[in-house]
């Protein structure tokens, strides 16, 4: 099979390569790729920022294909049939374990620049109807991780949502709020993007280079009180500004890390307000079929910034790193 190989965490050592088809044994699923779309820990890998896996390796978690064969004594899936490969194919529900994230496809098992994977059966959600190859490879990872935000905060009619940004989990997260009936405030340093953003749905804008102090807005746009939720996808540069745009018993959901990991907090606002401060290392295979089915149901469209070919996938690499210029997904086709 082709395949795209990672030789050195830098952007500049990606290679193609031939390698042998893989085979899949009992319950597991040879799966054709079609698309793939990048995260930032794509990104962190390709830069020597994310410690763990061993080069050469076959890089990018998420992607999306259909079933060409399944492996001896593996039911539930037929040839042609359109799936999405979970990111931790271990975790299949519950908690967070070290077990259930001991395995990452992109990472320390292959990942989705290949013409083909073995996966189990168990960690495939099949792919609605109405997305294409490169929506459904938009899923695994932003998705999920828009999802649980929602749910960690109980969002429902009336709630207030502030989202920091335009990328894959942002833009999630802003189609599954509008689906529950929340408000949401979403910030951005480009008017064209935030205008973009109005258009799906968001129903306050801030632009952060001309208010930096975006969350004495939040607090004016919401008569003081703060908002249920406040999804930061930054981390050092923006977790205390989101610490003081929270409500009272509101929920802080940090996810990213673009701008570092070590911030110098002030307690006060997590305590006095009581707050959840909320990690998350995107869910389980039963997280992304919640989200499949909400998206789903709500037929909602993965918002695509740009696609790439594979000879194109250090320019997509690249397109990603250089900070705040995506909205949405960058995705890669085979």
């Amino acid at each position: 099979m082709k395949a795209i190989e990672l030789f050195a965490p830098t952007l500049e050592s990606f290679r193609a390569t031939v390698l042998p088809d893989p085979v899949p044994g009992p319950g597991e699923v040879l799966v054709r790729l079609r698309a793939a779309t990048l995260n930032y820990v794509d990104v962190a890998i390709a830069t020597g920022q994310f410690q763990g896996p061993a080069f050469p390796m076959i890089p990018v978690a998420d992607g999306a294909g259909e079933v060409v064969q399944s492996g001896p004594d593996t039911p539930g899936f037929a040839p042609g049939e359109r799936v999405i490969p979970h990111f931790m194919p271990r975790w299949q529900a519950g908690p967070i374990s070290a077990a259930n994230v001991a395995g990452m496809r992109g990472v320390n098992l292959p990942g989705s620049l290949a013409e083909y994977v073995v996966v189990p059966a168990s960690s495939l959600v099949r792919l609605p109807e109405h997305l294409s190859f490169a929506q459904g490879a938009a899923l695994p990872i932003a998705a999920t991780t828009a999802w649980n935000a929602q749910r960690a905060a109980q969002i429902r009619p009336g709630s207030t949502v502030v989202i920091l940004g335009t990328g894959g989990v942002s833009i999630f997260a802003l189609q599954f709020a509008k689906a529950a009936g929340a408000t949401v405030i979403l910030t951005s340093s480009d008017d064209e993007k935030l205008e973009r953003a109005r258009q799906l749905g968001a129903d306050y804008l801030i632009n952060y280079r001309a208010f930096p102090e975006w969350d004495q807005q939040v607090l004016e746009l919401t008569d003081g009180r703060g908002a249920d939720l406040v999804v930061d996808t930054v981390g050092e540069a923006t977790i205390g500004r989101a610490l003081d745009a929270a409500a009272y018993g509101g929920t802080v959901f940090t996810v990213g890390f673009l701008s570092g990991t070590k911030p110098a907090l002030d307690l006060l606002p997590i305590i006095i307000k009581a707050l959840k401060v909320v990690g998350n290392n995107t869910g389980s295979v039963a997280d992304l079929s919640e989200a499949v089915r909400a998206i789903e149901a709500n037929r909602l469209l993965p918002v695509i910034d740009s696609i790439h070919s594979l000879d194109e996938v250090s320019r997509a690499y690249a397109h990603l790193a250089s900070g705040g210029r995506h909205f949405g997904k960058i995705a890669i086709t085979h």
